[in-house]
């Protein structure tokens, strides 16, 4: 398939044929394909001034750093701008190991199933063995333990020795699984008692896609660092690492080229616009609840294992093979991704309408059934 162009969550292939996009870049297209405002905004940001040097900054990157800290819960908040999730973790793995060695502290926890991204420390972190195993001997810097068990993390932390604890709220790549509320106040808990940082990957999960800002809010959690990208860029490519002021790297410990760049940054700060003045936290809440109620009603008696996510990350866990669905529903005009073998997942625009979902909840409801049949 190759596609051509799209508008809202419509999309066409070269073949002029459209599809409803519930992919949504993997989470990025936060705003839909051609968002007026975000069209402007980097229209704008364009003609006006082209990448700098990074050793100063620009309007776009000073005034969306400052959204940023504004937006996000972490106190006294700094931000570093980069260009990729998996960049801004590596950021964050780069300043939690400098703030544990100075406290003699070299572990970091991380949750079996987790997804950090592809580059050698961010796949090290990651919790998902297949993914590794090409690449092995890694880092040796990560203690793995289950999601949701607050036992295993007790145990994990209690050498002394951790600098931090990293976990998405809600698990991507790992099936859409948001964490108990009740583990993350534990985990934030356990960090304080231990002297280690609470860091959060909020890459897939940040920036509204969960119905907040930052997903782990909904737990009233505060992290002491959180990363983010996909959505933050409505579709250009950007990732933000959001940390404590006093976490914060020293000149020329860490830098970008093309980080923080004039329009990148103007496309993110026109997302942020849209968002708050649109209402777009509430609509994603609402949209992506009626998108899970309106599968479980529809799916076939027993095709659905489960029914996950949090706002517009959504996770539909099948009887079946997922990736099959996916291709039923590829054929049915409706484009969605998979998180693990046997889960469907739906990341759209935060546009999203009603209309939109009824149609996304009846091709999967006759996807799975086409699938179980064959």
């Amino acid at each position: 398939m190759t596609l051509v162009r799209g508008r809202g969550l419509e999309v066409w292939d070269d073949g002029g044929r459209s599809y409803l996009d519930l992919i949504g870049g993997l989470g990025a297209l936060s705003l839909g394909h051609a968002h007026p405002a975000w069209v402007r905004a980097v229209t704008d940001a364009a003609s006006t001034i082209g990448l700098t040097t990074n050793l100063v900054h620009t309007r776009p990157q000073a005034e969306l750093a400052s959204r940023l800290a504004a937006l996000l819960p972490i106190p006294d908040a700094r931000v570093f701008l980069c260009n990729s999730g998996a960049e801004a973790n590596e950021a964050l793995l780069k300043l939690v190991r400098k703030h544990g060695l100075a406290l003699g502290k070299t572990a970091i926890v991380v949750l079996e199933g987790s997804f950090h991204g592809r580059t050698v420390a961010t796949l090290a972190a990651t919790g998902q063995p297949a993914k590794r195993a090409p690449f092995e001997p890694l880092l040796d810097w990560f203690r793995f333990v289950p999601p949701g068990d607050a036992a295993a993390l007790e145990q994990a932390l209690s050498p002394g020795d951790v600098a931090a604890v990293l976990l998405e709220p809600v698990l991507g790549e790992g099936g859409v699984v948001p964490l108990p509320a009740g583990y993350l106040r534990r985990a934030r808990e356990l960090c304080d008692l231990r002297g280690a940082l609470l860091a959060v990957d909020e890459v897939q999960s940040g920036t509204g896609r969960c119905g907040e800002w930052l997903a782990i809010s909904s737990s009233g959690v505060v992290p002491d660092v959180a990363s983010l990208a996909k959505a933050l860029g409505g579709g250009l490519p950007i990732g933000a690492l959001v940390a404590r002021a006093d976490l914060s790297f020293a000149p020329g410990e860490h830098a970008s080229t093309f980080g923080g760049g004039p329009v990148p940054c103007c496309a993110a700060l026109a997302v942020l616009e849209t968002i708050e003045a649109d209402g777009l936290l509430a609509h994603v809440d609402a949209m992506g609840s009626l998108l899970r109620d309106e599968v479980s009603r529809l799916a076939p008696a027993g095709s659905l294992a489960d029914v996950r996510g949090a706002g517009l990350l959504c996770g539909f866990q099948v009887a079946a093979d997922a990736g099959r669905v996916v291709t039923a529903l590829r054929d049915r005009g409706v484009l969605a991704s998979t998180a693990g073998a046997d889960t469907v997942r739906f990341t759209p625009p935060y546009v999203t309408t009603p209309q939109e979902v009824d149609v996304a909840a009846k091709a999967l409801a006759a996807s799975i059934q086409e699938v179980a049949a064959a």
